[in-house]
């Protein structure tokens, strides 16, 4: 058992590298970056919102500089990714699956039963899939009978694809308008891949190197919180065993309460070149509220989930990251049809920027307008006119 003790400027540098934010196209270039982004980090979480490009999307263009949202798409057909319910809605690498067979089983034993209705249109469902191939929510009548009460509140064969896709029964691919194909794994999960259902040790021993190969640096709470569809799980005494065995690191971070982990293969010595990045709100950097202010010293929340009135920064913030320091947080909004991004406010956080990262900024702007399938941006407000007249002068 070892025990190592970092600054937090050498902590918060091992947490982007382990990222894949030390440097612009970290991982490369093309198609094959976009699946070792994927495979490095484990999950890259989903989100419907489109205000700007979805979250998977804007993830994988944050570490991939030529990245093409077709991409995502064509590794899941030739067999690379799936997409699953595993912590949240994200893609997996395929050579992964078999620990989401896991979380099925939680979902199948630990779920709510189907009623008599919802097992006769299981039935149902289950046949003329496996008769007639895949289908959509709209190859079903409306069956609703009552009318609907809000959002989540989903029709009779809505509920039953959603359960028959947690459980495994079913697995889900995503048409051009990102509307979900339900199908039986034999036809998208390649025939070599191992569907062994791991043990429970097994299980958690995975999530825990996973998320340190992702996060570089961890509790084991944060850990947890990728196995939580897991009631009951080892991971706390499974955690204990890798640290005793040397194979994880117990870290000691200055002013910051621990204990936190790492693995024993990690250098704590690492560079970045001090790019500058604009992030999704789901990327797995801000994920953590608490980490964001005990590393990072900064207070994020998505505030698309806060009442309007009491909003400080915008619906859709984006934190925007230069080396190991967030500079500031970008609420916008793709208008599509007129091909411009709106950028409502443009918020600097309280340090002081010289004009180097001020001319990354412009150049990741101005790639995160192409992003969104735009020509053009308007600023609408900033809190920071010197800046904003550099900015406004490049576009």
């Amino acid at each position: 058992m070892q025990s190592i003790s970092l600054t937090q400027k050498q902590a918060r540098r091992i947490i982007l590298s382990a990222a894949g934010l030390a440097r612009k196209g970290q991982f490369g270039t093309g198609k094959d970056a976009v699946f070792k982004v994927i495979d490095h980090l484990g999950f890259v979480q989903l989100d419907t919102n489109y205000v700007v490009e979805r979250a998977h999307h804007h993830v994988l263009q944050a570490r991939v500089p030529d990245y093409q949202t077709e991409w995502l798409t064509e590794l899941g057909e030739e067999g690379l990714i799936f997409e699953y319910f595993f912590s949240d809605a994200g893609y997996l690498p395929m050579r992964d699956f078999r620990y989401s067979l896991k979380v099925k089983n939680a979902f199948r034993t630990q779920g709510k039963p189907f009623t008599n209705p919802q097992d006769n249109l299981r039935k149902t469902i289950m046949d003329m899939v496996e008769r007639n191939g895949p289908v959509m929510v709209e190859d079903f009548e409306n069956d609703r009978i009552e009318a609907s009460t809000g959002w989540w509140d989903w029709r009779p064969s809505k509920v039953v694809l959603e359960k028959l896709y947690l459980i495994g029964d079913l697995m889900i691919s995503r048409n051009k308008a990102f509307k979900k194909i339900y199908d039986l794994p034999f036809n998208l999960v390649p025939p070599e891949t191992d569907q062994t259902v791991p043990t429970d040790n097994e299980f958690v021993s995975f999530i825990i190197l996973r998320t340190l190969k992702a996060m570089g640096i961890a509790s084991a709470k944060e850990m947890n919180w990728y196995a939580r569809r897991v009631k009951g799980n080892p991971l706390k005494n499974v955690l204990a065993e890798m640290v005793e065995q040397g194979e994880i690191n117990i870290v000691n971070i200055e002013r910051i309460k621990g204990p936190h982990y790492m693995l024993a293969s990690q250098e704590t010595e690492v560079e970045l070149d001090n790019d500058v990045f604009i992030l999704s709100p789901f990327d797995i950097v801000n994920v953590f509220r608490s980490r964001l202010a005990n590393f990072f010293n900064f207070d994020y929340q998505i505030e698309c989930f806060v009442p309007a009135n009491k909003r400080k920064y915008g619906y859709f913030s984006l934190p925007i990251l230069a080396g190991d320091t967030f500079i500031a947080r970008m609420d916008a909004k793709a208008d599509r049809k007129a091909k411009v991004l709106i950028v409502h406010n443009l918020h600097f956080e309280p340090v002081v920027l010289d004009l180097v990262t001020i001319e990354k900024l412009i150049t990741s702007l101005k790639s995160f307008v192409l992003f969104n399938q735009c020509r053009d941006i308007i600023f609408k407000r900033s809190n920071n006119e010197g800046y904003m007249k550099v900015i406004s002068r490049s576009f």
